[in-house]
């Protein structure tokens, strides 16, 4: 019988055809119901189901013609009967069949693995041809194996042979209580059992034997789409207890988590190895290396829609690719089955830089945290014995060493010991007492209530610390009587913030970065897109920049900027009953461990410490021209051409007047709010909830019913809000001494915006009145808190942010590096055929471009983007239409006092007597909007973005120019302007919109990378004085592989595209 070919693709509008050719239990999941559905929509395929009866029945003959096949094993699945269609038909293959075979045997899978250099745990095999042989070279010890003499100590990790076989047995020491997990696939909630008595390895058949590594607590799951795309998802190991975590909705908890490097590399090598476009491989992560432990084969992700679509424009182009390349060139800008629209405004960024010769290189964004509730503190003496001996529990029973309890242990019992005090003290028991005793009172039960506050513990939102004051007794004797106890809360990230930054990301991703509304994604999930994330060490700064994560990557999930697993804690319990007897007992108990997802680092992005001295000297100063009205002009300018450069510029002129105002109308909100929290029962505070993990990840919406019901937004009650505003009422104004504290303006001003958001429901009468008075004060405050004029704004600017500049020179720097290395090779692949003198003289060019890369830097004090830059894919070897198309992304999330510094920098650093003469790097223009700007808001941020120009030479300072913007962030004007109906409608969403960005320079101009350097160098900090980069440690074996190794597999790959493409034709 003569052999029909594929159909015609193409002509007379006929579409291609994919068959499928799979199981009807694995085409009816929702994975791939999602993708086929997404493929069918694009409207070029044409999708044809092999029912079961055809597969399992029909002869190949039969079968449905197609184009391209996608066709995997599972149970019961004839694949020699697949490989024979194949052959006869010669459709493009999604997945090549032959290679299945392999993913059936474990040791076939680890030698393959091995053969293309990819990590696996060391192992060994133990083969047996009947049940039970005895083998000379197999010895098993109490606590060891030994294969070949290769000893693998308890615990180990025992597999079979038969990839189909899912029974993995984990084996215990003896030193531990002995014992062995298995583990299976999941039944039910289960997904392991230990079994206490089982101590002996199996004998029945063949194993493998491989170390245990510890990943605490987690598995990585990978998912392959080619070569070139590959999504990553974490989730609780079966190690741990064997419960599956599940969401609300029933499914698995996964949480999305992004590949390093060289994690990429191995599954872009992974895919060409077994020949499998459609791949998931299980990923261990352990002591800073990764390894592939496990092969499935065609596997999906579940629950991800991000995942669906980027699954479906892969598939897509590589089927068009195979079969109608014509029309393989271009994605539709907007999906059919979803419409993407930017928001915000982007008039102030270039989209492509300035003609098609640019191309962006970097993008670098600092970016304050989201809307918050206000930041608050209690301070009080305590004397009480439980106090005291918590205090000396928690610092190793030392009398004279602070303590500081943050964890959620640590705070139920200072919650408990609290609650055991208050009770002496509540109303009805106190007209008795003296003023500081119910002072006292009043303190412990408002510590009370903020501990019991949402009935959880997030530790990094309360902290408590105790330091002792007075001591009694001598020597080992010696005892703390009294101790100061400071308990800081709030500051929390409110729904409002969460949004916020959320949006903030999806603006990013839409409007920072090249090509359409999937550019970004598209250099992502390409490889093409180096992505940092840093974040200071606070809360709110750390969900900030998760948030920021899922909108500028369209992750989905929870959202949290930690993950919390648990890992293995072994309890000794010593049993006395008549004789003493010991019991050792495994405990699936656990131990919560924090693991940060966004890098943090509290010396590059917290603290002020580093200019405490100038920063209290700028605050006297601003006391006396807020009280006093005395002004002092500059010797660089004149108030008229320059008002940025007088003393406390801002400041209004009538600051003391506003200031009386501002304590009458603080007293009029203070007394509505303590009229409420008497009316609010004591019983709301006495909920004695226990420790709950899942309700400490917080609230992502309104709570609605609160609301309606006349309570406080959010978890704080009517006794918190009092204590709130009686303490900025008390230390706004001592009327004894008639003495203003102005440092308390940022804190009213920032209660009043935050009750006019949030609480506006309450009906506070004069709030709006009290805002605007703070608000014009704040406005003059703020930003002279960090300089009472320019020359000291650069002083402490430069103090503050020293660090953080000093690192993003290196990221600039680094850049420049790789774009100059891409353009040498580019260079040499045109002058192959020169003379051999030419290619010397190139040679001799090269130290000067080094020393334009990396000024004063050598390889031994290497920043760890600089390690990453090695192990990047060669851009010959991306297969996409610009493989030179490289973007680096660093992130900095921080708060409000960073922000003012670095900009203060930028605008102010032509001021250094080194640099005298240089104009500043910010416009006149932009210098007078950044003067009338006075606030730096919630979700503000500063953007560098680096462009290089492909067309000028590698010694032209122009090849690499840079565009600063910012945007003031919060827009304030719904809470001015409540009359217009979309104010309206943000203010019952509580959330403000985040302005869009501003040009810091003229349109046209051209800052050159060579000039930032200069004049922000004096201000940063060198890259010899950063400490050592803690990088991917263990990879460097991996990566040190000759890059012929590297290029034989890319060969290799592409010969068999081109083979199977010619033959399919």
């Amino acid at each position: 019988m003569e052999v029909e070919e594929g159909a015609s693709v193409g002509v007379g509008g006929g579409k291609i055809k994919v068959g499928v050719c799979v199981m009807e239990k694995k085409v009816s999941s929702s994975p791939m119901g999602q993708i086929l559905d997404r493929l069918e929509s694009f409207g070029e395929f044409e999708i044809l189901h092999f029912r079961d009866k055809v597969i399992l029945e029909d002869p190949i003959e039969s079968w449905p013609i197609c184009d391209c096949l996608i066709a995997f094993h599972s149970s019961g699945y004839p694949l020699e009967k697949a490989q024979a269609y194949a052959a006869l038909r010669k459709p493009f293959l999604v997945n090549e069949l032959d290679p299945q075979y392999l993913l059936h045997d474990r040791r076939k899978v680890y030698e393959h693995l091995e053969m293309y250099g990819i990590p696996v745990p060391r192992y060994a095999c133990v083969n047996r041809k009947v049940p039970n042989e005895d083998l000379d070279y197999f010895v098993e010890e109490e606590d060891f194996v030994e294969v070949n003499g290769e000893r693998f100590w308890k615990p180990f990790v025992e597999k079979p042979v038969n990839g189909d076989d899912h029974s993995i047995m984990i084996y215990y020491p003896s030193s531990a209580g002995g014992g062995m997990k298995e583990l299976f696939r999941k039944i039910g909630n289960r997904s392991s059992e230990f079994h206490p008595d089982v101590r002996r390895v199996r004998r029945e058949g063949s194993f493998i034997y491989e170390e245990f590594m510890s990943t605490g607590g987690t598995d990585v799951k990978v998912y392959t789409v080619g070569p070139e795309y590959a999504h990553a998802e974490a989730r609780k190991s079966p190690v741990v207890d064997g419960v599956v975590m599940r969401n609300t909705d029933g499914k698995e908890v996964r949480y999305p988590v992004l590949l390093t490097p060289a994690e990429k590399q191995m599954a872009r090598q992974l895919c060409i190895a077994f020949r499998q476009t459609v791949c998931g491989f299980d990923l261990l992560r352990s002591e800073g290396c990764s390894y592939v432990c496990d092969v499935n084969g065609w596997s999906f992700v579940k629950n991800s829609y991000k995942y669906y679509d980027d699954a479906a424009c892969v598939l897509r182009k590589m089927c068009l690719d195979a079969k109608a390349p014509h029309l393989s060139s271009t994605l539709p800008p907007t999906l059919p089955w979803k419409f993407n629209k930017p928001i915000q405004s982007n008039k102030g960024l270039t989209r492509q830089g300035n003609g098609q010769s640019e191309e962006l290189r970097c993008v670098i964004a600092v970016i304050r945290h989201g809307d918050r509730t206000p930041k608050q503190k209690v301070k009080l003496n305590v004397t009480e014995e439980k106090l005291l001996n918590l205090m000396l529990k928690y610092n190793g029973g030392k009398p004279r060493a602070e303590t500081k309890l943050k964890s959620a242990v640590q705070l139920q019992d200072l919650l408990d010991a609290t609650r055991m005090l208050v009770p002496r003290t509540r109303p009805g028991r106190e007209s008795d007492s003296d003023p500081e005793d119910l002072e006292h009172a009043e303190k412990l039960r408002q510590v009370k209530a903020v501990l019991e506050e949402g009935g959880n513990f997030s530790g990094i939102y309360r902290k408590v610390q105790l330091k002792p004051m007075k001591w009694d007794g001598e020597g080992e004797k010696e005892r703390p009587v009294e101790a100061l106890m400071i308990l800081k809360y709030g500051g929390v990230l409110t729904h409002a913030g969460r949004k916020q930054a959320e949006e903030l990301g999806r603006f990013f991703r839409y409007n920072m970065y090249p090509g359409e509304g999937t550019g970004l994604l598209r250099l992502h999930s390409t490889y093409r897109h180096d992505l940092k994330i840093y974040s200071s060490d606070e809360g709110r700064v750390q969900m900030s920049a998760a948030a920021f994560a899922k909108g500028l990557l369209d992750l989905e999930g929870q959202l949290t900027p930690i993950l919390v697993y648990p890992s293995f804690l072994l309890y000794c319990w010593c049993l006395i009953c008549n004789v003493i007897r010991c019991l050792l007992i495994m405990s699936l108990s656990f131990l919560l461990l924090k693991v940060s997802l966004v890098s943090k680092d509290s010396s590059m992005l917290d603290g002020l410490d580093t200019a405490s001295t100038e920063m209290e000297a700028a605050k006297a100063r601003l006391n006396e021209i807020v009280t006093c009205g005395k002004k002092m002009i500059n010797e660089h300018g004149s108030s008229e051409e320059f008002p940025w450069m007088t003393d406390g510029a801002g400041v209004p002129p009538n600051a003391n007047e506003l200031l009386r105002e501002l304590v009458t109308l603080t007293k009029n909100v203070t007394e509505q709010v303590r009229i409420l929290a008497m009316d609010e029962k004591e019983n709301l505070t006495e909920q004695y909830d226990m420790y709950d993990q899942a309700k400490a990840l917080g609230k992502t919406n309104i709570d609605s019913d609160r609301i309606a019901s006349g309570l406080p937004c959010g978890s704080e009650g009517f006794l918190l809000m009092f204590a709130r505003w009686i303490k900025l009422a008390r230390d706004l104004y001592n009327e004894r001494k008639d003495r203003f504290d102005i440092t308390q303006i940022p804190d009213i001003y920032d209660s009043c915006k935050y009750d006019l958001l949030h609480n506006s429901h309450l009906g506070l009468q004069g709030l709006d009145e009290l805002f605007k008075v703070a608000q014009l004060l704040a406005d003059g405050v703020i930003p002279n808190e960090y300089g009472i004029n320019p020359q000291q704004k650069l002083k402490i600017g430069s103090k503050v942010a020293r660090r953080l500049m000093g690192k993003i020179l290196i990221d600039l720097r680094n850049t420049r590096e790789e774009a100059m290395s891409v353009a040498e090779l580019k260079e040499q692949h045109v002058s192959l055929s020169l003379s051999s003198s030419k290619k010397h003289q190139d040679k001799n060019i090269s130290p000067k471009r080094d020393d334009l890369r990396r000024p004063g830097t050598g390889d031994k004090d290497e920043d760890d983007d600089d390690k990453e830059t090695k192990y990047r894919l060669d851009p010959k070897y991306a297969n996409v239409k610009t493989p030179e198309r490289h973007v680096r992304t660093r992130l900095y999330f921080t708060s409000e006092s960073h922000i003012h510094s670095l900009m203060n920098v930028l605008r102010y650093c032509n001021l250094d007597e080194s640099l005298q003469g240089e104009e500043s790097l910010i416009s006149q223009n932009a210098l007078e909007r950044l003067f009338k700007t006075k606030e730096l808001d919630y979700m503000s941020y500063i953007v560098l973005r680096l462009f290089e120009n492909t067309e000028v030479s590698l010694e032209d300072p122009k090849r690499f120019r840079i565009e600063l913007t910012f945007s003031r962030g919060a827009d304030l004007s719904p809470l001015e302007e409540k009359n217009d109906d979309e104010a309206e409608s943000l203010m019952r969403e509580h959330t403000l919109p985040i302005m869009g960005p501003e040009r810091l320079q003229e349109v046209g101009s051209c800052l050159t990378l060579e000039t930032m350097e200069k004049m922000v160098h004096p201000f940063a900090m060198p890259p010899e004085d950063f400490p050592p980069a803690s990088a991917p440690v263990g990879f460097s074996g991996y990566f040190s592989k000759s890059a012929a190794v590297l290029e034989r597999l890319v060969k290799l790959f592409h010969s068999y595209k081109n083979s199977s493409s010619d033959g399919k034709s």
